[in-house]
């Protein structure tokens, strides 16, 4: 891509070489190579999640490496744009999975990364791993961090590890949630006026509006995960876009697992989390939702498969703003259409 392609005053769609501040959500097992190449070309940064591609666990640090490889050559193929891989990084000693598919972002040149670290709760885990935001500066290649728990203090951690972006997550998010329990247009402006660094907002982001209402209070981009699942090229199962386009927010329930909420439009096994919830004390509760969850696993069977019974279907509350299973590149084209670069 000719860096003349790209002429705008937004630091984030400068930092990324994209034309629009646009980060699509790392989303476990709802990517493919398709779907992010479709996210780069309409004009956002597309990003490979932990599973992207895949509908099978494997505990081979090697055998994850090849997958993504994989994935990463069959983005290529598909976009000249960037794109990102999702890295799990912790405030050190991160895992020989992570470092396997470090490997692999040097070695096929992917010029930028998902930080998604497991920290922020504390001081002893504001951050990542240094050596590997280390190593990534050193091959030039940029850093996007969400954090699970974001806090003023993880944001101005990161921002001294010398990350490009920091993405500010609100409670209003789908996955994995914040139990900092603070809503997505109250964290926006607190983490924006606490960094000098460009912050991303992540949660509840479904439209024109939502977008317009990140930049407002600060945003210089936005994160984009459940409004993206209900797209042509997106993996998720039909049944399930379908779902999501036939909600809205007050179809959610919000249940406690480990490590802190999720939430999920309506499942017999989403009924039942819920209903430990209600009945079993805190801890046990999160611990017994957590086994029956299986981790990921859970959204792999209900998201990807489709299997309303056995899974979950976790989406951010900006659902409400969904009507209709559409093209990566129209759902692109009209968040961001209020967006104009220098060059328009």
């Amino acid at each position: 891509m000719l860096k003349s392609e790209v002429i705008t005053l937004n630091r984030v769609a400068s930092i990324l070489g994209i034309k629009y501040p646009f980060v699509q959500g790392a989303m476990s097992w709802l990517t493919d190579a398709k779907f992010v190449a479709a996210v780069s070309n309409a004009g956002g940064l597309g990003i490979l999640g932990p599973n992207a591609g895949q509908h099978t666990v494997t505990a081979s640090a090697d055998e994850t490496a090849k997958r993504m490889r994989d994935q990463v050559k069959q983005v290529q193929q598909l976009t000249d744009k960037p794109f990102a891989v999702t890295l799990i990084v912790a405030a050190s000693d991160t895992s020989i999975f992570t470092q396997k598919i470090l490997d692999v972002v040097i070695e096929e040149h992917v010029p930028a990364v998902l930080l998604n670290s497991l920290g922020g709760v504390n001081s002893a885990t504001y951050g990542v791993d240094p050596e590997i935001m280390a190593t990534l500066k050193k091959h030039g290649i940029k850093t996007v961090v969400r954090s699970l728990q974001p806090s003023i203090a993880d944001a101005q951690a990161v921002e001294a590890q010398g990350a490009d972006v920091y993405v500010a997550t609100g409670f209003d998010e789908g996955g994995t949630m914040p139990g900092g329990e603070i809503g997505s247009f109250a964290i926006m402006p607190m983490i924006a006026d606490a960094v000098k660094i460009p912050v991303l907002l992540a949660g509840g982001i479904a439209d024109a509006r939502t977008v317009n209402a990140a930049f407002a209070l600060g945003a210089e981009g936005v994160y984009v995960g459940s409004r993206l699942i209900p797209t042509v090229e997106n993996p998720a199962a039909e049944n399930v876009k379908q779902l999501i386009v036939d909600s809205t927010a007050e179809d959610l329930r919000l249940f406690r697992t480990t490590p802190d909420y999720y939430r999920s439009l309506p499942t017999k096994l989403r009924d039942e989390l819920v209903a430990n919830d209600n009945k079993l004390p805190l801890l046990e509760a999160k611990q017994t939702n957590g086994k029956l969850m299986g981790g990921t696993s859970g959204m792999r069977i209900g998201m990807l498969d489709g299997d309303l019974e056995h899974g979950y279907v976790s989406v951010g509350t900006g659902i409400s703003m969904v009507h209709s299973i559409q093209p990566v590149q129209t759902v692109v084209e009209e968040m961001m259409q209020d967006y104009k670069t220098s060059a328009e």
